[in-house]
């Protein structure tokens, strides 16, 4: 059998990854040259603990407030443009307590999962991708986002996941170099982090040991179908033909979609990172910083600093504001960290994939019996790659899935 991915980011590199386990035949196409996606400039955190969808009640009015403050974490450019009201008006009618609680066993099956696979690839030999178990600490300063994180970890612990909520003086003894200034500390243990640059790397050397053949460079130009099936796709002078088409394209899902006229809601949402090199003071478990929505991973003796969420059309502008809003926020929490507005070519950018209601695409596209859909990951990307990937696979190849994937049916919204 034959599987055509089109995508090269941890989302497709999985599927191909677990596909070619089954003894498939498998092709990778990508309009990069796969050294850029949203899978290397990402924050490389695992997290089981992130039940709580992109789609959360408050999250609507907090992002009108923040939408007035170009340093905000949160942003949505107003544009008239159909896909983003449509997208909008979703959102809206998912941001509610019921959806929060219907979404979060299913967000925390699949990210533990995904642990688990991650924890089995690294062991597997030609893989090394600093691959560590300490989990992530959401610190807090103020009495109401204390109370509702407290309120959160109470949350998880019913589900199962372990975490601690500690005093600022028990997080303080896990961070022994680094001075904090915070109210308290929850611990998710249940956490993970890696290094993705050097995952990608590894994966895709891996594949092409495998025999995947990978065509780059250039974007799809045209799809053909016939009887409710994918026939091939076009990328420059190749006509790349298979028996299984997964469209795995990131924030580019919903134009690749609409090329054999089916639609998705979904909308980019731009996010910035930057790394320090060789930090005076290293964190020892990664970090987010809950009022001020940024993260920071130490990663392959660096420190890698990311956030906002900016909600609009695909472009290459990058926002300093928003940048520096990352930059002036860490201070606050981590006052002996130093840490210096990066020069703008030293700012990476990427989109996260946002679905309205903050949960991804995993299954069968409607109209098609051989087009699957793996997307709308938002900042769950890297977290949730070789789940989807395996899910992808047992998909294809009629087998019985690992988790219950009802709540990521891509027709959801038909």
């Amino acid at each position: 059998m034959r599987a055509v991915i089109i995508g090269g980011g941890i989302i497709g590199l999985s599927s191909a990854y677990y596909l070619v386990q089954e003894g498939w035949e498998v092709t990778v196409v990508d309009q990069t040259d796969l050294t850029d996606s949203c899978s290397y400039g990402n924050l490389g955190m695992i997290v089981p603990s992130h039940f709580v969808p992109l789609a959360a009640p408050g999250i609507v009015a907090q992002g009108v407030r923040w939408m007035f403050d170009s340093k905000s974490p949160f942003y949505v450019k107003p544009s008239l443009s159909f896909q983003l009201i449509n997208w909008g008006l979703q959102f809206i009618k998912s941001a509610n307590q019921k959806h929060v609680e219907q979404s979060g066993p299913h967000l925390t099956a699949i990210n533990l999962l995904s642990k688990q696979l991650y924890e089995k690839l690294s062991e597997e030999p030609g893989f090394d991708f600093s691959f560590e178990k300490k989990g992530i600490m959401m610190y807090y300063k103020t009495e109401k986002v204390g109370a509702e994180e407290v309120h959160m970890a109470e949350k998880a612990k019913q589900m199962g996941l372990d975490v601690d909520v500690l005093t600022k003086q028990a997080a303080q003894a896990l961070e022994p170099e680094v001075e904090l200034d915070v109210l308290g500390a929850v611990h998710y243990k249940c956490d993970a982090h890696l290094y993705p640059n050097k995952l990608n790397h590894q994966l895709i050397h891996y594949l092409q040991n495998r025999g995947v053949q990978f065509v780059t460079g250039k974007p799809v130009t045209k799809i053909e179908t016939k009887n409710n099936a994918v026939q091939s796709v076009h990328i420059g002078e190749n006509i790349i033909t298979g028996d299984t088409f997964i469209f795995a394209a990131g924030s580019w899902l919903p134009a690749l979609l609409k090329m054999v006229q089916v639609q998705l809601p979904m909308m980019p949402g731009k996010g910035y990172s930057f790394t320090q090199e060789n930090p005076a003071k290293q964190l020892q478990v990664p970090a987010i910083l809950c009022e001020a929505r940024v993260a920071i991973t130490p990663m392959n003796q660096q420190l890698r600093f990311g956030g906002t969420m900016e909600i609009g059309p695909i472009n290459k502008q990058i926002n300093m504001n928003r940048v520096r809003g990352i930059v002036e926020s860490v201070p606050a929490y981590l006052p002996g960290l130093a840490v210096d507005m990066p020069s703008e070519d030293k700012v990476w950018y990427g989109f996260r994939p946002c679905s309205p209601d903050g949960l991804p695409y995993i299954g069968y596209a409607s109209k098609y019996n051989n087009l699957l859909v793996a997307g709308g990951h938002a900042m769950m990307g890297l977290s949730l790659g070789p789940a989807t990937g395996n899910l992808i696979a047992a998909l294809a190849t009629k087998q019985p899935t690992k988790i219950n994937i009802n709540a990521f049916d891509p027709t959801r919204f038909d």
